[in-house]
């Protein structure tokens, strides 16, 4: 197969495989989203999940995370790791939104990573999840798996994100990486497969007999 006809193959499997895509970040507006986007570094959804309800109780608007101090923060996510950088960007940013943007988070990629402890990942995501923007966040599971593809050269996730807004039509971007992600959890995953074992794996490379190693 080409580039373009592992892309279209790929579009279609996920698309039958998970016609519908969830976020998978419990949240009720873009704050308490990009809140729990940023608690997701290094941590799974499914303990972000568990955590951010004692969160959002103490305060789930940026006036009343702004008034609540750091080790307080901290405290509840700790189960996250790296709690003490997360706890200070937490309550940083929700000061800046209050101050600047009126307590709304604002719709612009730009202005989302000029906030402490957000990431062109995180701005993504928001971007994507909140505001309905075409953006197309990577993660370790689109990483590797479109390593296992051929889609990118895989040298960093700056390159992997332009490689896959070139293969993808834009229109499919958003829903499209969490279908990457449900599909890498359930079956391309870190050791279960290793560009040899999954479906489209074995439908997009049938001869291939060496395992891919990922590129960090």
């Amino acid at each position: 197969m080409t580039k373009v006809e592992r892309a279209a193959h790929v579009l279609g499997r996920l698309e039958g495989l998970y016609p519908e895509t969830p976020i998978p970040l419990d949240h009720t507006d873009s704050y308490t989203l990009l809140i729990a986007v940023l608690l997701s570094a290094q941590c799974t959804d499914e303990r972000v999940n568990k955590i951010t309800p004692a969160l959002f109780e103490l305060a789930n608007t940026p006036e009343a995370m702004a008034l609540v101090p750091v080790e307080a923060i901290r405290e509840i996510i700790k189960p996250c790791g790296l709690s003490p950088r997360k706890s200070v960007a937490i309550s940083g940013l929700s000061k800046i939104l209050v101050e600047k943007y009126d307590g709304r988070v604002p719709e612009n990629m730009e202005l989302l990573e000029e906030l402490p402890g957000v990431g062109h990942k995180t701005a993504s995501v928001v971007m994507s999840q909140a505001f309905g923007e075409p953006a197309f966040p990577v993660d370790t599971h689109i990483h590797r798996l479109a390593q296992r593809w051929k889609l990118t050269n895989g040298k960093n996730v700056v390159q992997t994100e332009k490689d896959l807004k070139r293969a993808f039509p834009r229109e499919s971007w958003n829903k499209l990486h969490l279908q990457i992600i449900f599909y890498g959890r359930e079956y391309c995953t870190a050791r279960g497969c290793d560009g040899t074992v999954c479906p489209i794996c074995k439908e997009l490379f049938p001869e291939r007999k060496r395992g891919v190693k990922t590129k960090k």
